[in-house]
């Protein structure tokens, strides 16, 4: 399905109000996404590796609202710097987002799904998977 009001995509990204436009800008840019559904956690990196099963599986749920009823063409996993739900240096971050990505392509879902990193000096989302 896809949506007749524009190029849907879905984030799986922390609630830290810093993080949320410089990955509409990412995906604007890169992927002409003219709207993202963003799905949020503290820490969500963290929440898909070591969550327990019944939060995996509110963010799985909600993941597949975006993809059935939006026409959601790509799922971006993002970690950021100065997370206060997963306050972990930034190597470890990456490797985490990586295994949270291959947790989301498990799924099987029709759709692209990445992981990007924000943070540093300037709040800049980074592809850190394809």
């Amino acid at each position: 399905m896809t949506s007749t009001h524009g190029k849907f995509g879905t984030t799986i990204n922390c609630m830290d109000g810093r993080v949320q436009a410089p990955v509409f800008k990412y995906l604007s840019d890169n992927y002409q996404i003219d709207y993202v559904d963003t799905i949020t956690e503290p820490g969500p990196t963290k929440a898909l590796v070591a969550g327990d099963s019944q939060l995996i599986e509110s963010i799985k749920s909600k993941v597949l609202i975006s993809v059935e009823k939006h026409g959601s063409s790509i799922v971006a996993v993002v970690a950021h710097g100065d997370c206060a739900g997963n306050p972990i240096p930034k190597d470890e971050s990456i490797i985490q987002t990586r295994q949270a990505v291959e947790v989301v392509k498990s799924w099987n879902l029709p759709v692209t799904v990445i992981g990007l990193w924000v943070g540093d000096e300037r709040w800049i989302a980074e592809l850190i998977t394809d």
